[in-house]
């Protein structure tokens, strides 16, 4: 399951992206330094977005990974299967997401991009208080020999009704074959 990711990307083209799609990026403050990263990891804060009551998305740093008292680790994925979720949406900003496969360590380790060559895509998630989860789902085609399950990579047209005050968003299926790009990383 995804447990590591990347954004590379600069504000500039976070808001470019963004305004295409109407959605007006809001944040507090200065406007942050979204330093690229290579590797984002449970438990490291993040930049996401959540729906902005003014309209528009709202960038916030969260903690990746929802507490988890008592019971281990933090829950960084959450299956989505057959829910709906009313509040608490985001999107997860990510121009890559890693998958490890084989037995032993170290195990080999796989890079899912955009094929179509866009910047960055969006996975759904939810937030709770200061921290983030991803939404997961069963694999599409492009996922599947890799793993069992997948991250909800949302299509473009649906990112501003995901951080609307919708209560009843679907979950849209897999992509189809070819959308996805992988890359062997070691």
């Amino acid at each position: 399951m995804c447990n590591e990711y990347s954004f590379k990307q600069p504000l500039d083209t976070l808001s470019e992206v963004l305004s295409g799609l109407s959605i007006d990026l809001h944040w507090e403050g200065g406007a942050p330094n979204l330093e690229p990263r290579d590797s984002i990891r449970p438990t490291d804060p993040a930049p996401i977005l959540v729906g902005d009551p003014n309209g528009g998305a709202a960038l916030k740093q969260l903690r990746w990974g929802f507490a988890n008292p008592g019971r281990g680790g933090p829950v960084i994925n959450f299956k989505s299967d057959g829910r709906r979720f009313p509040i608490g949406r985001c999107l997860i900003p990510t121009d890559g997401f890693y998958e490890f496969t084989g037995e032993k360590a170290p195990k080999s380790k796989w890079l899912f991009t955009a094929a179509s060559g866009s910047p960055f895509f969006c996975i759904a998630g939810l937030v709770r208080e200061d921290r983030f989860t991803m939404l997961t789902m069963p694999p599409g085609p492009d996922i599947a020999p890799y793993h069992d399950r997948q991250v909800v990579i949302l299509p473009r047209k649906l990112w501003s009704a995901w951080l609307g005050p919708a209560a009843d968003i679907a979950i849209p299926p897999p992509a189809p074959a070819g959308s996805l790009k992988v890359t062997q990383v070691r």
